[in-house]
């Protein structure tokens, strides 16, 4: 009788680990009930972060930014493929030249990042503190297939844009800082932009601009910005324009953390009748703003810009980044005239800079989240999809190949038991239904 009750406890206990492991997997398929004291990606606060003609323009055409903009002409059409229809302008994502090593940089650049204290006192005791030692320890609970390089390397860039062009994704969205600023991590990166555009021109692949929030950054630091990008890159034939519903052809920003900024700031530089206004000048463009909280909407119509994203790779976590909310915001977008753009991504762990912040992870489960991810965009019927992110490993978002690696201290995730290319060949996967399903969308 005894050894019928131990078997019994045992198999309790597995069923019950069974049952443990398989509601942890599927919880990160939902969006979390509240919302994170932390938004993934933020800088570290005390509180959380407050159809007409279809086709982009060709990949051979330059095209002068000297068109009239309208506000009611802001609104912008689907893009398409490439001539050789292998990629897909509406698909953009969000690319890092952060990275450094001793070879080309003369250390170790992001790869080594700082274990990011909790704010709370108290809570940052119960947790480690310095930094990451490469090549075997690096601030990433991934570990590249190319190993921790340097955004420097050509062999690097050339890799990168092959593995963008592998998963169809047309667009490379640069987190750019102006020339003499740099995050806090890092070094000076402006230098790498030529590039970069020069070896997306190599495979077709346009660039766009993420303006990061540097320190000073105020909506006549950003006038000057888009003037520098316009004047110095704006000829390229890298550089990414959008084909509006009216036919006017402009270039696309991404102002990241644009709520830091007042809205009544934003109007002078973004509305017709502002100030020091790009509108109606040779560096209009199409602005898309992050939207965060909910209360953000109505802040991006007065601020004057096109649109808005939501970046964040974690569902739940916060208004903008939830997957239900989505049909809502498009819904505000297309009543205000503005473009919506969702961003989807793999997963989301950053426990190995911020080793507090557990709660924020979402498991990837073999690709299932992103799909759900890129279902729930769909569902949506937007006219651009954004990635977070192609080579964010600090933050676990990458799509980026990584391989399975174990060292003394460290035991990596992976993407088994799926190849390195797991994410690059959803990624193709979904670019291709997103540009079937829009054409039934338009008939």
């Amino acid at each position: 009788m005894a050894r019928l009750r131990k078997k019994a406890c045992v198999a309790l206990f597995l069923f019950t680990l069974f049952i443990f492991g398989t509601m942890m997997g599927l919880r990160t398929l939902k969006p979390s009930d509240g919302f994170s004291d932390l938004a993934p990606g933020l800088k570290l606060l005390p509180v959380a972060a407050e159809r007409m003609d279809r086709r982009s323009v060709s990949s051979e055409v330059v095209v002068s930014p000297i068109h009239v903009h309208a506000i009611t002409d802001t609104k912008v059409v689907y893009t398409n493929s490439n001539p050789e229809g292998d990629i897909y302008y509406d698909v953009h994502i969000f690319y890092y030249t952060w990275f450094g090593t001793p070879k080309l940089d003369g250390k170790y650049i992001h790869w080594d990042h700082v274990l990011v204290p909790h704010w709370d006192p108290k809570i940052a005791a119960s947790y480690p503190k310095g930094r990451h030692t490469p090549p075997e320890d690096i601030g990433s609970s991934f570990y590249p297939e190319l190993g921790p390089y340097s955004s420097r390397d050509p062999d690097i860039l050339e890799s990168h844009m092959e593995q963008l062009k592998a998963a169809a994704a047309g667009v490379l969205v640069l987190s750019w800082y102006p020339p003499g600023m740099v995050d806090d991590n890092g070094e000076l990166t402006e230098d790498l932009v030529p590039s970069l555009l020069n070896a997306a021109h190599r495979h077709g692949i346009k660039v766009a601009f993420h303006i990061q929030p540097y320190k000073g950054r105020t909506d006549r630091t950003v006038h000057g910005n888009i003037k520098y990008i316009i004047d110095k890159y704006g000829n390229h034939r890298a550089f990414y324009r959008f084909k509006t519903s009216t036919g006017k052809i402009l270039p696309l920003f991404y102002i990241y953390d644009s709520y830091l900024t007042p809205p009544e700031d934003w109007a002078n530089l973004l509305s017709s009748s502002g100030s020091h206004s790009l509108r109606k000048t040779p560096y209009d463009g199409v602005f898309i703003s992050l939207i965060v909280e909910e209360r953000h909407k109505d802040d991006i119509v007065s601020g004057g810009f096109d649109g808005m994203y939501t970046y964040f790779a974690s569902n739940g976590f916060s208004f903008g980044s939830s997957h239900q909310n989505w049909k809502a915001i498009k819904t505000f977008c297309d009543i205000n005239n503005l473009m919506f753009i969702p961003s989807v991504g793999p997963g989301y762990i950053d426990t190995s800079i911020r080793p507090w912040n557990n709660h924020n992870t979402r498991n990837r489960v073999n690709g299932k989240y992103y799909e759900t991810s890129l279902q729930a965009a769909l569902m949506v019927r937007p006219e651009i999809v954004t990635i977070t992110s192609f080579n964010e490993w600090h933050e676990g978002t990458q799509i980026e190949k990584a391989l399975p690696k174990k060292t003394l201290t460290r035991m990596y995730l992976d993407y088994l038991p799926h190849k390195p290319d797991l994410y690059l060949e959803l990624t193709r996967k979904w670019a291709e239904q997103f540009n079937k399903e829009k054409e039934q969308w338009l008939m």
